[in-house]
């Protein structure tokens, strides 16, 4: 295959990734679905979308010298979408808007310094490698992190495809900058690789995005099913019928049973493989039964509901007026202090001492009356 050839199939590739990546956009926008996980990978489709035009063959060196600045803080938008895609409890802040911006800041100053300064152009391009290297590992720590506690089977199957691939690119990108191999110049070794990559991950979001049925149409697994708040306000996804039927009644009163009368959820460094283990069913039968029977996305979630009701009821309790906090989280199935006021927090808005102040408050108040009567 001679270099033209390379050539028009790397353009090839990089208009079919673009297309798809332009495709999904495009409907999320005529849907109207936004939330954060949306607008995230809306800008994470949509700016892959341009950095496959932009870095082309035969692109004229303008529409680079502004397209490819905002593009190089893609890896910060892969960051934070994997962070809200993997992580239930991510928030967004201001610092997370304020990093982007600054990326996108070095990014101009590399591209027009490029003839007058080659020496801050090199520095601030390695600069941007550098962080792109540390954010695609950053979202692969979190990935793996938050596997076995993952309930949700799609997200589960597709997040190491494409987060894979995604990182691949961007190792691939940051990369040759690291060591000054071109890869977005006409006939460089590299541009045919990364149209490659383009392609493949534009194919597996889309396979995603367009190829399952009865679920609303969606990046991988950033669909939020349900909140785990509570059984009461758990939402079951939508399913169908073999699927419904598939959670048996049964099971979810031996779990319930397991978790309630025997508080298996006490138990330290408590997995998803030994709770299987002591319902008597494979793993994944579980995670099914969790996610499509009770609503809960994460492993971790649906311990600590009954971890933070057990301890409102212990702060509640005027008896235990003079346990300490620490103690009530670690009787309740909580390790570290940390992690508790954290999910305590999450759910109830308050931290456990102003709860526990508000609680015994209403308590006393209930009791007065009572006392005046008699």
């Amino acid at each position: 295959m001679n270099e033209m050839d390379l050539t028009a199939l790397d353009l090839g590739l990089r208009g079919a990734a673009s297309g798809l990546f332009l495709m999904m956009v495009l409907v999320l926008l005529r849907l109207r679905l936004i939330n954060r996980h949306i607008i995230l990978f809306m800008a994470l489709t949509g700016g892959a979308a341009a950095y496959a035009v932009a870095t082309a063959p035969f692109v004229p060196q303008s529409l680079w010298r502004w397209t490819v600045p905002i593009m190089s803080a893609q890896p910060v938008i892969l960051w934070l979408w994997v962070q809200t895609t993997f992580d239930d409890d991510f928030t967004l802040k201001r610092w997370h808007g304020a990093l982007w911006l600054t990326v996108v800041s070095i990014g101009f100053s590399v591209s027009f310094a490029w003839t007058s300064w080659p020496t801050l152009e090199r520095s601030g391009a390695k600069t941007l490698s550098v962080i792109a290297l540390v954010l695609a590992l950053s979202a692969a720590v979190k990935m793996v992190e938050t596997w076995r506690a993952d309930l949700v089977a799609r997200r589960r199957r597709l997040r190491i495809a494409v987060l894979v691939m995604t990182l691949l690119f961007i190792a691939l990108d940051a990369g040759s900058n690291l060591i000054s191999v071109p890869i977005t110049e006409r006939g460089a070794p590299g541009s045919f690789a990364v149209a490659l990559i383009l392609f493949v991950v534009a194919t597996l979001v889309g396979w995603s995005f367009f190829g399952v049925p009865a679920t609303p149409p969606m990046m991988p697994a950033t669909a939020p099913i349900a909140s785990g708040k509570s059984r009461g306000e758990a939402r079951v996804p939508n399913r169908d019928s073999d699927d419904r039927d598939s959670i048996a009644p049964i099971l979810l009163h031996r779990l319930d049973n397991l978790m309630t009368v025997e508080r298996i959820y006490r138990q330290e460094g408590l997995s998803i493989g030994g709770l299987a283990v002591r319902l008597d069913l494979p793993e994944y039968r579980l995670r099914q039964l969790i996610n499509e029977g009770l609503g809960y996305r994460n492993f971790n979630a649906f311990l600590n509901h009954y971890r933070i009701d057990e301890a409102k009821t212990a702060l509640s309790d005027p008896s235990q007026r003079d346990v300490q906090v620490l103690t009530i989280a670690m009787d309740a199935g909580f390790q570290s202090i940390g992690p508790f006021n954290r999910a305590f927090k999450a759910d109830t808005g308050m931290t456990p001492t102003e709860f526990r102040r508000h609680a015994l408050a209403r308590s006393q108040a209930a009791a007065s009356p009572i006392d005046d009567k008699l």
